[in-house]
Formats: structure tokens, sequence, C-alpha cells
């Protein structure tokens, strides 16, 4: 799985992204007992700075009521992937959930965010602290910015290399970034970032942008993968469902896996967890990856989810 999979499966972009270093994936080992999902049937991908990646993860996004038991409960279906942010306020909550799993933290990888706000009063550093404490007080695997407030970007990467320098953060990033953000960046950035968490679904396949950040050598994570649950009523997605005899949601992700795109996906239902991740069964052919491509209708889930003209 590379980012030729990408090209081959996106239609619009073949001849655009006809060059470059490929991403490296492991191949996912099938491991089941009675249909179980188990770690093993995830793949990982393989970032610039070497680090490795679950392709499939658990977001928090609104779990502020209960996140630890979610959190473990989404461990024990299989998912080695948690993504929080400081916005999100349940650092913590994320972190209780994983020592109540059982799994060595060594095995888990959290991604978390810097936030708007604490950029705009430029409280990085303290805001990174307090995410190192509720998150351990060890290291935090990839820490991202949430969204690009353009004045303050050079000073949040700077102050977030820093950390990396001390060992603190393994990996940093970019979510909600376009490619003129990222040009910008690159500018300056002693360390390139790894990743660029971005609103990718079927109705709002987001391509154009997704293609430049693969092209860079930067890993694209789709958020909101399901549309907040929207897409799951598209006759063309439900159309595919009944033919793999899978659900709307796992069409979807599977959509994802073979373009090389790490998804995160969030549910507080035990069997939703189980169905996501319960997706390395079966393959889309090409002519059903070029369908649900044909699904975009460059509609985002809210308005206010433009990078270059968000609110918060």
């Amino acid at each position: 799985m590379n980012r030729s999979n990408f090209i081959k499966s996106s239609a619009g972009l073949a001849g655009f992204l006809t060059i470059g270093k490929s991403f490296a994936a492991s191949d996912f080992l099938a491991n089941r007992k009675d249909n179980e999902t188990v770690e093993k049937d995830v793949p990982m991908i393989t970032l610039n700075n070497g680090v490795k990646i679950p392709q499939l993860g658990f977001g928090t996004w609104t779990l502020t009521d209960k996140p630890d038991q979610y959190v473990r409960e989404a461990i024990e279906v299989g998912f080695r992937l948690i993504d929080t942010a400081q916005g999100y306020q349940n650092e913590a909550g994320v972190f209780k959930g994983i020592k109540d799993s059982g799994i060595d933290r060594k095995d888990i990888f959290i991604t978390s965010k810097v936030g708007p706000d604490v950029m705009r009063n430029r409280s990085v550093k303290q805001s990174l602290d307090i995410s190192l404490e509720k998150l351990g007080g060890e290291y935090i695997d990839l820490m991202l910015i949430h969204w690009p407030v353009v004045d303050h970007i050079q000073e949040t990467w700077s102050i977030m290399e820093e950390y990396v320098n001390k060992g603190l953060l393994k990996s940093i990033g970019l979510s909600n970034f376009n490619p003129h953000h990222i040009d910008d960046l690159m500018k300056y950035a002693k360390i390139k970032p790894v990743l660029n968490q971005i609103e990718i679904h079927p109705t709002f396949s987001n391509m154009e942008n997704t293609g430049i950040t693969l092209y860079k050598d930067i890993a694209v994570e789709c958020w909101s993968p399901l549309a907040s649950g929207n897409d799951l009523d598209n006759s063309v997605l439900q159309s595919l469902a009944k033919k793999y005899n899978k659900s709307a949601a796992q069409i979807i992700l599977r959509w994802n896996m073979q373009r090389g795109l790490i998804s995160v996906t969030r549910s507080t239902n035990v069997a939703h967890m189980k169905e996501n991740i319960n997706i390395f069964d079966f393959e889309l052919s090409p002519i059903d990856m070029s369908i649900i491509n044909g699904v975009n209708i460059n509609q985002r889930t809210s308005a206010k989810n433009d990078p270059d003209n968000f609110p918060w």
C-alpha cells in the first residue's frame, strides 16, 4: 500500500501525481478467531520520520462524558490509535481509558492537538506541558496544530520542534491545513510535518488537498470519514454495501484504506466500533472505488470548517 494506490484510485489526480517518494505501509496480517477483529488486522503507515502509525484509529471529539469507558472499549475491540485534542477537554479521561485497558503504553499511539486559543494567547508551552501531564507524563506520539491560526503558526511550530528535540513529542504534524499553509510552514520548518489531518468523506473528498499533501511526502488522515453519519444514507454507498454484504460505514472506511489514507472514527456504541474495524476481509474493485470518488459534491459537514475562514 503506497501513494500510487491513491493515484490509481482517485480520478482526476493521476496526471498530477506521477512522481515522488512512496509511503511505506506494512502488509496487514490476517489473524482472526471466530470472525473477531484483532490488532494485527490494522495496517501500519510509515511516516516520513520512520515512525509507524496505525491506519485506522478511534476519535474522541465530543466524548467528554465517560471518555475513559469509550477509549477502553475501543482498545478492547482492537483500536491502537487514539485521537484527542486540547480543545476536546478529555485528555485525562482518554489516558485513564488507556491505563484501564491493560495494554502497554508503548503499544498505543496517542495523537493530540494544540488548540487555536493557546496559539493566540501565546501559551503553547504551558499547554503542551499540561497535555503531557494529562496523557501520562512521558511523551505524546503525535502532536498536531489543530487549526492554521496564521499569525501564530511559526511560533507554535518552533515550540513543538523544541519538544521533539527533548523527546517529549515523538512526531509533529498539522490539522486542517490547506496546501498554501503547508508551503508557508515549509519555508521555516526545521522538522517536516509527518501528517495532515483534514476533513475527508465521500461527499467532501477534498481530493486536491489530499493529493498535494501526499505529493509532499506528508501522510493524510481523514477526520469525520463518515461525515458525522450524513453519508451513510447515500444511495450509491447503500447499494455498494449490499453488493459486498457490508455496511455503508465499512464501505467508506475501506475506500480510504485502499487509497493509503489514515482514518479516525468515533462511536460510543461497541457494536459500531467492532463494525468500523472489521474492514480487512474484503476489497473494493477499482470500478467501485471510482464510483465512490464520483459521490463527491464538495459539501463539508459545516461551512465553518473552512481552514481559510474558521470562527474559533
